[in-house]
């Protein structure tokens, strides 16, 4: 179906893909892994041709109809929530909204060409029919409503959504276009439960093929049947979900460890020989024999390391007793009642899990904990010798883009050693050049990782985290 076939990619001094080549095949449900700026999304566009490859070639039949759902939503207002997603529905969608405007058309008195509007509107509805249109919009509601939007938002301009629900409808109109081929870059990001639940029974029974990432472990092992590495270049596929990938790459690293040293002791026998005998007339022959023998072996690479984060952290000051006392707390959006009467007492080292629907209230808790957002009513009272961490996605915000990783935490920790915020820079995987690569440059997950290492390295006794995991590889998380 999909074919990529010998790829070469570089970026400035940065190899992505060397000789590489994948293939998805109809149906297939595909898991894409790989580190943090590995290729993973320059894949996906050179799938769909945002991208080219330096060398090599990417095979996609002509009538192969492909969604793509990403992390950068373009804008959107001036419409519903339904119109919008119903927008992503292919031919239907076109007709959808042509359908519209010629009623609006129709109604208008001064409208001129009445004939013609009408004789075109017959045009249209009949296609539209023809192809299930009239069911295209219960089908629009039956998702929306499975990625959480209540009627009220259903019908509402779409324009007053946050981003984490504009993603919501980008979603949605990835998954009513019913593409032959699916791909999906972190589609459980800004999702609850109820909504991954319901995402993975409907890519369960999906026809067409999918290859997505994603930072959900236990949601990646439930749906795909087949995992794609890449890893320095390279893309490996492995038969079976991630926890079967762990094990088998696990099981082959070890035989290619195995054979790697089988062959350095057979290396190491040849050359004392060759070595011993190399003067030796008698023995000439022989000597030649060998080393031309030695030239013409493949040699086995020993198996690449992956980088795990690791780094010994100071120990934070200790707390008060009662790290947080919240009372009476009130908070409401227009007439919408967030909290009223709210109260929680958050005691040292105490885990505490805030769970609940989107739009419940977890990330204003959050803000209003941490001081980003002002309570209506009611107070927050931190504790004594308190130093919070408050991390949530706006915390990528704070990152200077004109800065290089290095220099961003040289800006931060102004009176620490370069061998020291280097030694942090590579626990979370910036190693090398890395720390030379521009800040605006970074993916998602390597802003995570490095506003989440500004956030450690003065370690707080306080976290206060809003959905830490997001945009992190498997590996970090």
């Amino acid at each position: 179906m999909i074919a990529l076939s010998n790829i070469n990619k570089q970026y400035g001094s940065q190899l992505v893909f060397v000789e590489a080549s994948f293939q998805l095949n109809p149906g297939e449900k595909v898991g894409l892994v790989g580190p943090n700026g590995s290729g993973k999304t320059t894949l996906f566009r050179m799938i769909v041709g945002e991208e080219a490859p330096d060398d090599g070639e990417v095979t996609v039949p002509r009538k192969l109809s492909i969604g793509y759902f990403r992390q950068d939503v373009e804008e959107m207002k001036g419409r519903s929530v339904l119109d919008e997603a119903i927008a992503g529905s292919g031919r239907l969608g076109e007709l959808h909204h042509e359908l519209e405007a010629l009623q609006h058309a129709m109604s208008e008195p001064e409208t001129s060409d009445f004939d013609r509007v009408l004789e075109r509107f017959g045009e249209v509805q009949e296609e539209y029919e023809h192809l299930g249109g009239y069911n295209l919009e219960a089908q629009a509601r039956e998702v929306l409503h499975g990625l959480g939007f209540e009627d009220d938002q259903i019908d509402a301009d779409v324009g007053a959504l946050s981003g984490g629900w504009k993603m919501r409808v980008a979603l949605a109109r990835v998954l009513l276009g019913r593409p032959d081929v699916l791909l999906m870059d972190e589609p459980t990001n800004h999702l609850d439960i109820e909504s991954i639940i319901w995402l993975e029974q409907f890519l369960k029974a999906l026809p067409g093929a999918l290859l997505m990432t994603s930072h959900d472990r236990e949601f990646m092992n439930r749906v795909v049947t087949k995992i794609a590495e890449i890893d320095s270049g390279q893309i490996t596929t492995y038969t079976g979900n991630y926890d079967f990938y762990e094990r088998e790459r696990a099981i082959r690293e070890a035989n290619q460890q195995a054979a790697f040293e089988r062959q350095q002791a057979m290396f190491a026998k040849e050359q004392r020989f060759i070595d011993r005998f190399r003067t030796h007339a008698a023995k000439a022959a022989q000597v030649q024999s060998r080393i031309k023998a030695l030239d013409k072996i493949e040699k086995i690479e020993l198996p690449k390391k992956r980088q795990v984060v690791k780094f010994e952290f100071r120990a934070p000051p200790r707390s008060g007793d009662q790290v947080a006392v919240i009372e009476r707390l009130e908070k409401r959006f227009g007439s919408r009642i967030i909290y009223d009467g709210f109260n929680l007492v958050i005691r040292r080292g105490e885990r505490w899990a805030v769970m609940g629907r989107n739009g419940a209230g977890k990330t204003t808790l959050l803000k209003m904990i941490a001081g980003a957002l002002r309570p209506d009513r009611g107070q927050v009272e931190l504790g004594a010798s308190l130093r919070m961490g408050y991390f949530a996605q706006q915390s990528l915000d704070v990152l200077d883009p004109e800065l290089t990783i290095i220099e961003q935490l040289q800006k931060d920790f102004p009176h620490d050693g370069l061998g020291s915020l280097r030694t942090l820079a590579g626990a979370f995987q910036f190693s090398g050049d890395d720390v030379d690569k521009s800040i605006r440059a970074l993916s998602g997950g390597e802003k995570s990782r490095l506003a989440m290492a500004r956030m450690l390295y003065d370690p707080p006794n306080f976290l206060v985290l809003d959905e830490p995991t997001n945009h992190l590889d498997l590996a970090t998380k």
